[in-house]
């Protein structure tokens, strides 16, 4: 078999690096494959990472090796994926901050969406939740923006992070509200419950209803309401923002897996059916479920065109209301 691959490399070799690249791509992967996750551990996007990382190591026969890069909303974690070797070991799962809304928002950011990444496969998506502490002179939307309306910029909300999707869904509430808050950006919602349950910020307009969900059921926290376009199974008393009377207000953070531009397209498609067959599985279906998270999936391509419509829709949003960092 040795033999017989070396004689397939150095026919390859005659014919030029891509066909010598296809080559080491057949027997993809033949080591570990670190994931990079750009957030704290214990929050959604973690969770999500890992769960890919064991539902296509076992399907590669491999180990998928989970790393941890927090900072900036996610751009220092997307940024060590875009300058790794472009040969399948280093790829990770990164969100809709960095993939859609950093580029628009940043004076700089030290990565090309389109020219350092190859998109893999859309991975889960997750509505916000406004939520606050009991302590809150208000219970619902329209109560919360009577009182921001009345107290311009002394209410403080909470978010995973400068320029991530709950930050933009809340200044875009913002925005179509005619109200003004200040902004505290954590390193990732996993940081964000301690002092929302103290009282020390308020509100957050938080991510992760795996983080908020057992507070609110028990009364800790109080959620006023969803961002998604309907509401949410794991708070069905919940109201839409768009029920709260502002139509057509959808916000949903997303999640996929990405690997360094120049990662040949052989291994780019094996790693996306290799999640696309995870996710038909019983554990990483109960895994999104744990974390009230929508399971996704889909090509390469299609991953593609969604960051795409995405950056349009994100750079439009951040160019209206002039939001830069």
């Amino acid at each position: 078999m040795q033999r017989r691959q070396l004689l397939v490399a150095a026919a390859a070799l005659t014919a030029g690096p891509a066909a010598l690249s296809s080559v080491w791509a057949q027997d993809y992967p033949t080591k570990p494959v670190r994931l990079i996750v750009p957030f704290p551990p214990g929050g959604p996007t973690d969770i999500m990472g890992r769960t890919a990382a064991k539902a296509m190591g076992d399907r590669l026969g491999q180990q998928f090796v989970v790393e941890n890069k927090a900072g900036a909303g996610g751009n220092i974690g997307t940024d060590a994926i875009a300058k790794a070797a472009p040969d399948g070991y280093t790829i990770g799962v990164t969100a809709i901050s960095s993939l859609a809304i950093s580029p628009h928002i940043y004076a700089k950011v030290p990565f090309s969406v389109e020219k350092d990444l190859q998109p893999i496969s859309l991975v889960g998506t997750t509505p916000n939740v406004i939520v606050v502490n009991p302590s809150a002179p208000f219970t619902d939307l329209a109560g919360l923006i009577r009182y921001a309306k009345a107290n311009p910029g002394k209410l403080l909300y909470a978010t995973s992070g400068v320029g991530t999707g709950n930050h933009l869904a809340a200044e875009l509430l913002q925005s179509r509200a005619g109200i003004e808050l200040v902004h505290v950006p954590y390193k990732g919602s996993s940081q964000i419950i301690p002092d929302l349950l103290s009282g020390n910020v308020p509100m957050s307009m938080e991510s992760s209803l795996m983080t908020t969900t057992q507070h609110i059921k028990t009364g800790k926290l109080r959620a006023i309401a969803v961002t998604s376009s309907k509401r949410a199974l794991a708070l069905p008393d919940v109201p839409t923002v768009a029920e709260s009377g502002y139509p057509d207000f959808v916000v949903e953070n997303w999640f996929g897996l990405v690997a360094p531009a120049g990662t040949p397209a052989l291994i780019i498609d094996r790693l996306a059916q290799a999640w696309a067959a995870g996710t038909q599985t019983p554990e990483v279906q109960t895994a999104f479920q744990s974390i009230y998270a929508n399971l996704r999936s889909n090509t390469p391509a299609q991953f593609a065109e969604f960051i795409r419509t995405e950056n349009q829709r994100w750079g439009e949003l951040a160019r209206r209301l002039d939001i830069k960092i």
